[in-house]
């Protein structure tokens, strides 16, 4: 039997680069997901049918996850669709790197609606479905211990993310329900590419500040959340598990 038979994952901002990978691990381990997307329908179609072609379930669930109404209804979608909750993958994110002389308001509050407030209006949509064995995993990032240049408001959330990921841990022990978060290094992702990151000076410099000598692939990042998500780390909570080749 694989690892997430019988259970249900909601995965937020699912459509593309990691959070497409982490829907497609899950349910290649058996879970039924519920892939999120904000604006790229086509993206979160694409997902689902690499899924149901491989034999597992998935939904695919529009949803801006800064406002309430909208992570209450992916959360919804689940428990309407498949009947519970058993797994919730906080991954949309938004990421724009600026030095201190050129941040805005905009700039502020755009990533700390959705890396932030977006994490919290889901979780708080989802832990009234999640029971005992519950896992919540928080996609957040390395730069919250590396604080690289011309990243500040960045940076603030993915810490506000750490910190919010402990906190829940001891809120929701209680109640059996796990908070772990992940935080990844440099992925090769669509965003990646499009944000010219690939190929850059900031991809060498990464590359050669990285023991493992590269920068890392989506799986790589979704197996992780898989073991998060199971109950191979049924003993593990508050844990912020940095995934990026030994870059710190």
């Amino acid at each position: 039997m694989s690892k997430l038979t019988g259970k249900v994952a909601v995965v937020t901002g699912a459509s593309k680069g990691i959070g497409a990978a982490i829907a497609k691990a899950l349910a290649a381990q058996g879970a039924s997901v519920v892939v999120n997307y904000a604006s790229s329908r086509q993206g979160a179609d694409s997902v689902v049918a690499a899924i149901t072609a491989a034999g597992g379930k998935a939904v695919a669930v529009a949803g801006d996850v800064s406002k309430a109404e909208h992570a209450q209804g992916i959360i919804d979608a689940a428990i309407e669709t498949y009947g519970r909750l058993d797994i919730l993958v906080n991954n949309s994110g938004v990421y724009e790197f600026a030095p201190i002389a050129d941040i805005t308001e905009e700039h502020f509050h755009r990533h700390f609606n959705v890396n932030v407030l977006g994490l919290l209006l889901t979780t708080q949509a989802a832990v009234k479905h999640l029971g005992e064995g519950g896992s919540i995993v928080n996609v957040s990032s390395v730069v919250s211990r590396i604080t690289p240049p011309g990243s500040a408001v960045y940076t603030a959330t993915k810490g506000a993310v750490d910190g919010i990921t402990g906190v829940l841990a001891k809120e929701l022990g209680p109640r059996r329900i796990r908070v772990n978060s992940i935080n990844p290094g440099m992925v090769e992702t669509e965003g990646a590419h499009s944000a010219g990151v690939i190929g850059s000076d900031l991809e060498t410099w990464a590359v050669n500040t990285t023991p493992l000598g590269r920068i890392g692939q989506p799986d790589e990042i979704a197996d992780v959340v898989v073991f998060l998500a199971s109950d191979d780390s049924r003993w593990i909570t508050g844990e912020s598990l940095i995934a990026s080749g030994g870059f710190r």
